[in-house]
């Protein structure tokens, strides 16, 4: 029988811009509405956030409890280099293969939704995009949840819970932070002069754009039409390598 549903749905967009909420919405759709409606199988999720979260414990735990030096981030909470934004992408293509494990055809159940963002400060998605594996390209589509600065800003002060910064859905950034590494991005950049297909390393991927200025990830009511729509075309776009 044939798939109904992607292999891997790459969400990116601003922080806050809406991804978390999709993720949780498709999250709490029941299993039999989300293929049917929105192509998306069992759910298995890839975040860098956790892994990057980590980081910054382990300077926090170095620094205050050990009184070692911070091996990751300067003081103001920075990446000391530049390159530990590739390396966490790096780091969901290892654990992509890793949730493969003993599974004979992982994906006939499984919908990989890889998350992450990026400014141009630190490469953009241009540099995260040449350290996306063949193995995940080949079965990729991406989803791009658009929203100016000044939208993501204000949704990033919105949704700080400073009792639970290393929660996915709580998280957030300091004022300053969000504009020096994320004001500036460059994905129309890389976008430019295509449709529909993204070249990336002699991969073909399929995108869409969903506009969430007004806000509609803050109702699933709204929400649910609107990703049914983007993600039907952009399964109208997939296509086997």
């Amino acid at each position: 029988m044939a798939r109904n549903h992607f292999d891997i749905l790459i969400l990116l967009g601003r922080p806050a811009s809406g991804k978390s909420e999709v993720m949780d919405f498709l999250t709490k759709t029941s299993p039999i509405e989300r293929v049917e409606r929105f192509h998306i199988g069992m759910i298995d999720m890839i975040d860098d956030f956790p892994m990057l979260w980590t980081w910054f414990e382990e300077d926090a735990i170095l620094e205050k409890i050990m009184h070692q030096p911070r091996i990751h981030t300067d003081q103001g909470g920075y990446f000391l280099y530049q390159y530990q934004w590739d390396l966490l992408i790096e780091r969901i293509c290892m654990e992509y293969k890793k949730h493969q494990r003993g599974y004979n055809d992982y994906h006939a159940e499984h919908t990989t939704l890889i998350e992450f963002s990026r400014g141009s400060e630190h490469g953009g998605y241009r540099s995260a995009f040449e350290h996306l594996s063949d193995e995940v390209l080949q079965r990729a589509a991406i989803l791009y949840i658009n929203v100016s600065y000044e939208e993501s800003k204000r949704k990033n002060r919105r949704r700080f819970n400073p009792a639970r910064p290393d929660s996915i859905l709580e998280h957030g950034l300091p004022d300053e932070k969000m504009e020096r590494l994320y004001q500036t991005i460059d994905w129309d950049q890389v976008i430019a002069g295509h449709k529909d297909y993204l070249p990336i390393k002699g991969h073909q991927v399929p995108f869409v754009i969903l506009d969430n200025e007004p806000e509609l990830t803050d109702d699933f009511a709204k929400l649910g039409p609107a990703l049914e729509k983007h993600l039907d075309k952009l399964w109208t776009l997939r296509k086997p390598e």
